[in-house]
């Protein structure tokens, strides 16, 4: 029987680094301070708590357990409670909110970063998350053109993949970064960023999900015709950093000219005053990117 005991034991310790793991985190003191509420939430300072979740992401790590990590929001949280019916002064219902962030919410792997690197990754995962919903329900919500009965959100989507393809086609070889910014509403701009690593073999390497929001963004610029506009910075393997620009004009992209790369850059967006130019850093105008491929005339 002994023995018996001890192989379950053996098993039962097999099967647990077997089961992935989601640890819901409070990021920031804001949201740690309103979970104090609850009198099951044990924790009274926020950097103990972040102590302890570092010490035991390296505990699971060290037992060979996969972790994931997930942004709790305590707002978030009282709503699922309230809809289920659920006791939030419960460690249980806690738990299973984490699950759904698990199977819904924004998260990152733990692979043995430290929290200072993987808190902001986090962040903008939640970012990401919310820009693509937000631009893929508006996109969404355009209807059809009046004139043609094309889905204007999906036209849209379509014609921004196709810019970007080409805007990476015709970029330089090297690691490159894109930002594309769109004006909303008033006081609003929604930013988005895609992270294109070079391979060795020049094959360019991209997230999806990153590519899937930042073409989101640029189709919404575009459909809208809302002022904007799309900066690529090119980082070779030798030599300087090249940065390109372009602003959303209509139905498409406009390039901006070297002397207006570097006012872009050279200008603080807060006061307006200039800056010192990077070293090591050309602006330039950016590759011509092609025969537009829209037919001429309608272009919703």
């Amino acid at each position: 029987m002994a023995h018996t005991g001890k192989t379950d034991q053996t098993m039962r310790r097999v099967l647990r680094r077997e089961i992935a793991g989601t640890i819901g985190l409070l990021t920031d003191e804001h949201d740690f301070h309103a979970m104090r509420r609850y009198r099951s939430f044990t924790f009274r300072d926020h950097a103990v708590y972040l102590r302890q979740v570092e010490a035991l992401l390296r505990a699971r790590a060290a037992q060979g357990t996969h972790t994931t990590v997930a942004l709790f929001d305590p707002e978030e949280y009282a709503d699922f409670c309230t809809a289920a019916g659920l006791d939030a002064d419960a460690p249980a219902s806690r738990a299973r909110f984490t699950a759904e962030l698990a199977a819904h919410g924004p998260t990152v792997p733990y692979e043995g970063q430290s929290l200072t690197d993987l808190l902001p990754a986090l962040v903008d995962e939640a970012v990401r998350q919310a820009t693509w919903e937000y631009t893929s329900t508006l996109l969404a919500t355009l209807g059809n053109c009046a004139t043609c009965g094309e889905d204007l959100g999906r036209a849209a989507f379509t014609r921004a993949s196709r810019l970007l393809h080409r805007v990476l086609e015709t970029a330089p070889p090297g690691s490159r970064h894109l930002v594309c910014s769109v004006s909303g509403p008033p006081g609003e701009t929604l930013v988005s960023a895609l992270f294109v690593d070079e391979e060795t073999d020049g094959t360019p390497h991209i997230d999806e999900a990153e590519a899937l929001e930042f073409t989101g963004v640029l189709a919404l610029g575009l459909v809208t015709h809302s002022p904007g506009g799309l900066v690529m910075r090119i980082s070779p393997r030798s030599g300087p950093d090249r940065i390109h620009g372009w602003r959303l004009r209509g139905y498409g992209l406009a390039p901006l000219t070297a002397a207006e790369v570097f006012d872009a850059y050279c200008t603080d967006i807060e006061s307006g005053d200039l800056v010192s130019p990077e070293s090591n850093v050309d602006y330039c105008a950016p590759p011509d990117l092609g025969e537009d491929p829209l037919p001429p005339g309608h272009h919703h």
